[in-house]
């Protein structure tokens, strides 16, 4: 769950502050790195002699400082980061996360650790910083809500202290403030992914929408299923109707002050539930998925913290909620729905109803003829998991340089994405001989059948980019700070997408 994690920054070295643990960095075959101060160098770099620490990249080396050496934390953990040519910051986001909670278990409340400077890199301080912040709180993050005994992550350690050496204090200070901001987004999508679908409706989401607009200065407007009828939103009704939980249409808005440099639209995936509905899945298949709203928290989770980061974009963030379950109401292979935008569309699996839903959410988004840019968030194929593995998203979309935009934005912000085709004569696969589409395509490529799916329901002139999440927004094991569960993927992409969209 999201828990405060106390961050402050000292100028100067290591050397100079009292810890229950410090945390250095070495480099393979090399010494300590950073302002750790010349004296703790030396000694750390003996001990590592010593105990044979190369260095490798995740290696920890855990001393217990003599009471003797007058040393200013009681024990110095050494954390490897491999070789010095292959460092980058997403790694030592990850190792980072790892050594705080090996603190943790050593019961340290008070950690030390020394920001990344001129002899890790050319790394800009505030990048740095920002790194920092976001291993440390995004590798502490434990969801221990229903659990009688917290885990290990953050039972004990309560505050971060951190050796800026000569480092500018405005840069750090900057680039701890936005990781702090992305954090706290990325861990709120976390908690709602993580939170169990008899809790989390949707119903509730709506509420939660209002809850944030309250909080955060942000309008909300919460379409309920009369309205969405009267509005022709025959695919999210469609897949809600076997559900004793109605389906939401959710509709947050950003406005910056004075005229904004792009209006964009951020449209989420909100199965909060899916059973497969008449096409049922197996058990097994079943038991991850309350994660298959993880691109609408992802959406709401960027929305609370746009008035922080006060990007000069109109941003209108879409979720689409409704549970798929295989109610006596429930729609049935074969039937037809028509979509909001006056499209037919044959059911030819209820397991393919992520699609339905997005298709009334994009129709919808597409009635704004002033909004130039639509990106969705879905949870949406197993193809694209077989394609890209646990740990990486595919984007594709109808402009390729908007494509490329979104795949800059995530590298920078530290998330796997990677840009997929979207080969139009694919589109034959998803006709059919009774309606306009069908909601499947053939066996093979089929997370571009679903993307093209998908720009059936974007209006002409519109970017649109598909983002999609099914791999990463759910771990089975931690990878570091990504975490077993729910991951936030999408939301530091997302942030850092509407500030380069502010430039």
């Amino acid at each position: 769950m999201s828990v405060d994690l106390k961050i402050e920054t000292r100028p100067g070295d290591l050397s100079g502050i009292e810890a229950d643990l410090g945390i250095v960095i070495a480099f393979k075959d090399q010494g300590p790195a950073g302002p750790v101060g010349a004296a703790v160098a030396a000694r750390l770099a003996e001990v590592m002699r010593g105990d044979r620490f190369e260095g490798r990249a995740g290696g920890h080396l855990l001393w217990h400082a003599p009471p003797g050496e007058s040393l200013s934390c009681r024990r110095y953990l050494v954390l490897g980061l491999g070789r010095r040519d292959e460092f980058t910051l997403e790694r030592y986001r990850r190792h980072l996360g790892d050594a705080l909670v090996t603190a943790d278990r050593h019961g340290a409340e008070r950690v030390a650790l020394t920001l990344l400077d001129d002899s890790t890199g050319p790394i800009a301080p505030r990048d740095a910083a920002l790194a920092l912040t976001e291993g440390a709180i995004l590798g502490t993050y434990r969801f221990d809500k229903y659990r009688s005994e917290p885990r290990p992550g953050r039972r004990h350690l309560k505050e971060i202290v951190v050796a800026t050496g000569q480092a500018p204090a405005a840069d750090v200070k900057a680039g701890i403030d936005l990781g702090r901001i992305t954090s706290d987004a990325t861990s709120f999508a976390r908690d709602l992914v993580n939170e169990p679908a008899g809790t989390l409706t949707p119903e509730v989401m709506a509420g939660i929408a209002h809850e944030t607009g309250r909080d955060s200065g942000l309008t909300v407007r919460v379409f309920e299923p009369d309205e969405m009828r009267r509005m022709g939103m025959g695919g999210i009704l469609g897949v809600g109707q076997g559900s004793d939980n109605p389906p939401r249409l959710i509709q947050i808005d950003y406005a910056p002050g004075g005229k904004p440099a792009r209006r964009v639209a951020l449209v989420g995936k909100g199965l909060t539930f899916d059973s497969g509905g008449l096409s049922i899945k197996t058990s097994e298949g079943m038991e991850t998925m309350k994660c298959d709203m993880a691109g609408s928290a992802a959406v709401i989770a960027t929305m609370r913290a746009l008035p922080k980061i006060a990007p000069r974009v109109h941003v209108m963030g879409l979720m689409g909620m409704a549970e798929n379950m295989p109610g006596p109401r429930a729609i049935r292979p074969g039937d037809v729905l028509k979509m909001m935008n006056g499209k037919t569309v044959e059911v030819r699996n209820t397991d393919a109803e992520g699609r339905l839903v997005l298709a009334d959410v994009l129709s919808y988004a597409s009635t704004f003829k002033d909004l130039q840019e639509t990106v969705d968030l879905a949870t949406l194929t197993g193809a694209m998991v077989v394609a890209l593995g646990p740990m990486a998203a595919g984007v594709t979309g109808n402009d390729r340089a908007y494509v490329d935009e979104i795949v800059r934005a995530a590298g920078r912000a530290g998330e796997a994405v990677w840009p997929m085709p979207l080969y139009g004569e694919y589109a034959e696969h998803i006709k059919s001989d009774i309606a306009d589409i069908k909601n499947t395509g053939i066996r093979y490529g089929g997370a571009i059948t679903a993307a093209l799916f998908l720009r059936e329901f974007v209006r002409q002139g519109l970017r649109w980019a598909h983002m999609d999440i099914a791999g990463p927004a759910f771990g089975d094991k931690e990878y570091s700070y990504i975490k077993r569960g729910g991951t936030g993927f999408g939301v530091r992409t997302l942030i850092r997408y509407l500030q380069d969209a502010s430039a």
